[in-house]
C-alpha cells in the first residue's frame, strides 16, 4: 500500500499535528482547534506552518466563528503554498464572505477562481448567490444556469434559479418545475420546502403553498424568510 504523502510525512511528525488530523476527519472541531493551535510552530516548516494556518480556518469555520477563520486562510492565500491550498482557501473565503452578507468580497474571491481557470458547479452557485444578494438577478440567472450546464442535478442550483426565476416573475412556471426537482432530491432541506412553497404561490395554487411552507416551518421554525412567506400566503387566503 502507498501511503499518501502530507507535509508530515518524512522527518518529524509532531503529534499535536496528528491529533488535529485524527480529530478532524471525525467533525470534532473543537478538539481539532485545540490539537493544531498546540503544534509549536517554531519547529515547523513555512509549508507546514501554512498547511497547520489552512486546517485551523476549516476548524474555524465550522464551528462559525468567520472572524478568526479569515485571518487564518488570508494567511495561506497570500503565502508561498500550493495553487490548489490557495483555491481551496478562497473558495472558503467566498463562503463565508457570502454566508456574512459581504458579497461583493465573495464575488472577488470567486472572481479570482474563475480567472486561474478553476470551474466548478459550487463556483457558479456561489457567484449565483453573490449576485442575487446584491439584488443583480439576470447575472445570477446566468451563474446558475451555467451550474447546470456542468450538472443538471445539482440542487443548489435548481433551486437557486427556480426561485429566482418564481420570485422575480421571470418564468414562473419552469421556476416550479425546476423547484420540485430540488426537494425531489432534498426533501427535508426547509429552504428548498420555502421555495418550492413559494413557487406554488406564485404559480396561484395557494393549498400546496401552504403545505409546503409548513412543512418548511416544521423543520426551520426560527427562520424568517419561511414565516414572511407564510404569512403572504395565508393573508392572501383572507
Amino acid at each position: 500500500m502507498i501511503q499518501k504523502a502530507t507535509p508530515f510525512s518524512y522527518g518529524r511528525k509532531p503529534s499535536d499535528y496528528e491529533e488535529g488530523m485524527r480529530h478532524f476527519s471525525k467533525k470534532r472541531w473543537d478538539a481539532a482547534l485545540q490539537s493544531f493551535q498546540a503544534v509549536d510552530a517554531s519547529n515547523c516548516t513555512e509549508t507546514e506552518k501554512a498547511e497547520i494556518a489552512y486546517y485551523l480556518g476549516l476548524c474555524y469555520t465550522k464551528l462559525e466563528r468567520y472572524n478568526d477563520a479569515l485571518l487564518y486562510l488570508e494567511q495561506v492565500v497570500t503565502g508561498n503554498v500550493s495553487t490548489l491550498r490557495v483555491c481551496q482557501c478562497r473558495l472558503t473565503l467566498a463562503y463565508i464572505y457570502a454566508i456574512t452578507r459581504r458579497a461583493k468580497m465573495a464575488e472577488f474571491e470567486l472572481d479570482r477562481l474563475v480567472k486561474s481557470g478553476v470551474k466548478s458547479v459550487q463556483i457558479y452557485t456561489m457567484l449565483g448567490f453573490s449576485a442575487w444578494a446584491q439584488k443583480e438577478f439576470d447575472r445570477a440567472v446566468e451563474f446558475y444556469e451555467q451550474a447546470l450546464e456542468i450538472d443538471q442535478t445539482n440542487t443548489t442550483a435548481l433551486n437557486g434559479l427556480g426561485y429566482i426565476l418564481v420570485d422575480q416573475g421571470k418564468d414562473t412556471k419552469r421556476g416550479l418545475e425546476l423547484c420540485k426537482k430540488a426537494v425531489d432530491r432534498r426533501p427535508q432541506n426547509p429552504a428548498y420546502l420555502d421555495s418550492l412553497g413559494w413557487a406554488y404561490f406564485k404559480n396561484g395554487d395557494t393549498g400546496e403553498a401552504r403545505n409546503f411552507l409548513r412543512r418548511a416551518l416544521d423543520i426551520a421554525p426560527r427562520q424568517k424568510e419561511i414565516s414572511s412567506h407564510m404569512k403572504t400566503v395565508l393573508g392572501n387566503d383572507g
